[in-house]
């Protein structure tokens, strides 16, 4: 009889427990930034409010992706900023200083008396959440070993659904309560950095790379963009551009789609509140799926494979769950689809992004690409607010948003097949 092998076999405790921290920071990372798509709705509604009018779903669309874009841009700066600073200052330090700073401004954002409050308070958010990635992706992908590497971020990625999960959770629990409660709670994860600072060592192959860097040669970020990792960069950069402009154009937008529904609408706050927060919770049991299963199957047909199927999924997916329901129901039903594929392919970043650069630019590149897509991309919210003053609906936006798939299947022609390979040193 053949005995199979466990993958986790030859795990350490400590990789378990640097992955799990990893995790929970990234929990957080994604409950703050849903709490936003999910109270956008009546918290616009509040500080667009001017005595004896009233606000339209024109204004909280072009409002809303206002602060929506300008969120994504505050994402891209941090992400390319404290990859960089991970890099030279250490990956613990660094998620330390990026977790205070999304949890502190994301529980000030219950201050906001104006919707540029609001804006001022979600961009200085979003500089956290946007470092953090970098410096979690790295710290896991150097730990964890080589050929369990894959699974380790597949995991990792799958805390996005749990904090979307979480974000629903406390709304359904303080319906009652408001949308600035929301933003309070969202101060929680400052607690995570006390685990990093406790338990979690710079990783091995960054120290020593980094006592290199310092005797011998300092860190460039134009080393980046020249030969042979400029074509990486690149890619990387695009295929970051057409999942975050995908996701952040599209799929962010169900909670106010949701809202409109013909058998939703004209609720009262509480069923609002709680039809949203299932809507959430059913598109994120899809997307957690997508995110566990992104590793296996990019170890056994490859990055480039999977990726492919999750933007062909997108394309299709997008405009059936936008625009062929016309029930609360029938939503439902399609959301796990289009959260399996939509969400699902961001996994591929934490695998695939710190395969394609050494141990002395890891951070930065991956930070790079992944947030300078994202910075590209903060035109989608924009876009899609836009979409539904000439278009009408969210749902007729939402499925125009989705053609950006069609760049992503034509990108990946040209990306560099990573499964297989050791971490470049």
């Amino acid at each position: 009889m053949v005995v199979t092998k466990s993958w986790r076999q030859g795990v350490t405790r400590y990789q378990w427990l640097v992955l799990f921290i990893a995790w929970l920071g990234w929990v957080f990372d994604a409950m703050d930034a849903t709490i936003y798509a999910i109270v956008l709705h009546p918290a616009l509604h509040d500080l667009l409010q001017t005595p004896g009018g009233t606000v339209s779903p024109e204004q909280v669309g072009w409002y809303g992706g206002i602060i929506f874009s300008i969120f994504l841009i505050g994402w891209a700066i941090g992400g390319v900023l404290f990859g960089i600073v991970a890099d030279r200052l250490g990956r613990t330090k660094t998620l330390i200083i990026t977790i205070l700073i999304y949890a502190v401004f994301t529980g000030l954002a219950a201050l906001s008396q104006d919707w540029w409050h609001l804006a001022i308070y979600r961009f200085l958010t979003a500089l956290g959440i946007g470092g953090e990635w970098a410096a979690g992706a790295a710290l896991v992908a150097e730990t964890w070993p080589e050929e369990k590497r894959a699974k380790a971020a597949g995991i990792l990625q799958s805390a996005w659904a749990v904090g979307f999960f979480l974000a629903a959770s406390f709304n359904l629990l303080l319906k009652g309560y408001g949308w600035r409660v929301m933003f309070v709670i969202g101060v929680v994860p400052a607690f995570v950095s006390l685990l990093v600072r406790w338990h979690v060592k710079e990783p091995d192959r960054w120290a020593k790379a980094h006592d290199l860097v310092s005797t011998i040669s300092p860190i460039h970020v134009t080393e980046i963009f020249h030969p042979p990792l400029r074509r990486s960069t690149i890619i990387g950069s695009a295929l970051a551009f057409v999942a975050v402009f995908g996701l952040w154009g599209a799929t962010n937008w169900a909670p106010t789609l949701v809202r409109e529904l013909p058998d939703i609408k004209g609720s009262d706050a509480a069923t609002l509140s709680a039809s949203v927060s299932y809507a959430i919770m059913a598109l994120n049991g899809g997307a957690l799926f997508g995110y566990l299963a992104f590793g296996p199957l990019a170890d056994r047909f490859g990055r480039r494979a999977v990726f492919a199927f999750m933007c062909l999924g997108s394309l299709v997916m997008l405009p059936t769950a936008y625009l062929v329901p016309t029930t609360y129901a029938g939503v439902l039903l399609l959301l796990p689809l289009l959260g399996f594929f939509n969400n699902g392919i961001f996994s591929g970043f934490p695998i695939y992004l710190p395969e394609l650069y050494p141990t002395r630019l890891r951070a930065t590149g991956a930070g790079f690409c992944f947030n300078a897509g994202r910075m590209l991309a903060s035109t989608a919210p924009f876009l899609t607010g836009w979409l539904v003053t000439q278009l009408g609906s969210f749902g007729r936006a939402a499925s125009t948003v989705a053609l950006i798939y069609l760049v992503g299947l034509i990108v990946l022609i040209f990306a560099r097949e990573t499964k297989g390979k050791p971490l470049p040193e």
